[in-house]
């Protein structure tokens, strides 16, 4: 036990529950991750009030997107498996923008946590690094906070910011959306980064050692199951863009298939979803612990398309191919057909 503090002594930053000089020695820790992501387009870097990149003349249009992981954390620190976290952020983002038509350049995260666990952040940076690198954008800054009394010890926050460019004829809105145009569902790794408040809710009575064990419905650990990485479509879906004309782009997060796809409809196309393709076992095995209705489940989660490219009936086998060469699975799950605004899912 630590020797009460004198009054006269006086409080200081850390008592109060701040460590800067952790922090500090933290950033020099990581300096060299963020580092290995930088171009020479990086003009400001890390230790700069603000990032800054030089964009090539091509760029025609900016566009941003911010998103979080949401309670998948909560379910990451208990399993102690916090480098999906960084990845899955950068993932997310990434996904955000290539609904767009856009190609990531540039991330920021934002990291915040009752009290700094210098560890714990060095593997979210890291991770994030690693994923930066593979959908070619540079790690350009961020923000990692220490906040006693706003969060709970051994939880945290993590949120991110990814910048992309597009020339202006290749953005991607979804107004060339029109009725015979075919949906090609991209398959998901099973939840991504959505829904984990109710999956929580689900399996935060399992014990450890049974959320590591092997289970033979799911043909894995539930852990596995339930941590595998969002799935990063951008790189391949923008390799797509050369070769064939995508009217429609949605990244199926939060809400699911029928709310994500009415956003990219026009008003008098409806989105027909036949709803064979297989799913995940961790869907399944999800419903039948928690008994969860099949409304909530649609409402909820992805249920194994995590993307939904939107192309012209002649452009589907070229689609198709093209996901498969590069491991992603890939299958035509319905159509666009006139009627009003909306998603129904058969």
């Amino acid at each position: 036990m630590s020797a009460a503090r004198s009054p006269s002594a006086g409080l200081t930053y850390r008592d109060a529950g701040v460590d800067i000089d952790a922090k500090t020695r933290l950033l020099d820790d990581v300096a060299s991750a963020i580092a290995a992501t930088h171009t020479a387009d990086v003009a400001a870097g890390v230790g700069a009030f603000a990032g800054a990149l030089r964009l090539p003349a091509t760029a025609g249009i900016i566009a941003a997107t911010t998103d979080g992981v949401g309670t998948k954390t909560l379910l990451a620190r208990r399993l102690h498996r916090d480098e999906v976290i960084g990845a899955d952020i950068v993932a997310h983002c990434a996904n955000d923008l290539v609904s767009q038509g856009a190609r990531p350049v540039a991330f920021l995260d934002y990291i915040a946590m009752g009290r700094l666990e210098p560890p714990v952040v060095a593997t979210l940076i890291r991770a994030m690094a690693r994923a930066c690198t593979d959908v070619g954008a540079v790690l350009l800054g961020g923000e990692t906070a220490e906040m006693p009394d706003i969060y709970l010890d051994g939880a945290y926050d993590v949120v991110g910011t990814m910048i992309g460019t597009t020339p202006a004829e290749g953005l991607i809105t979804g107004a060339g959306i029109a009725p015979g145009h075919r949906l090609i569902g991209l398959a998901s790794t099973g939840p991504h980064t959505n829904g984990y408040s109710l999956i929580r809710r689900v399996t935060d009575a399992l014990p450890l050692d049974t959320l590591r064990q092997h289970d033979a419905d799911l043909g894995a650990t539930p852990a596995d199951a339930l941590l595998a990485p969002h799935r990063c479509y951008a790189p391949v879906t923008l390799s797509l863009l050369s070769s064939v004309r995508v009217r429609g782009i949605a990244h199926i997060t939060g809400g699911g298939l029928v709310d994500n796809l009415t956003r990219i409809l026009p008003d008098d196309c409806q989105a027909r979803v036949d709803s064979s393709w297989p799913r995940p076992p961790v869907f399944g095995w999800l419903q039948r612990l928690g008994r969860i209705p099949d409304a909530d489940m649609l409402a909820t989660f992805n249920l194994g398309i995590g993307m939904v490219v939107v192309v012209s009936p002649r452009d589907v086998d070229v689609t198709l191919e093209h996901f498969a060469a590069s491991n992603i699975p890939a299958c035509d799950i319905g159509a666009i057909a006139e009627g009003p605004k909306g998603v129904i899912v058969r």
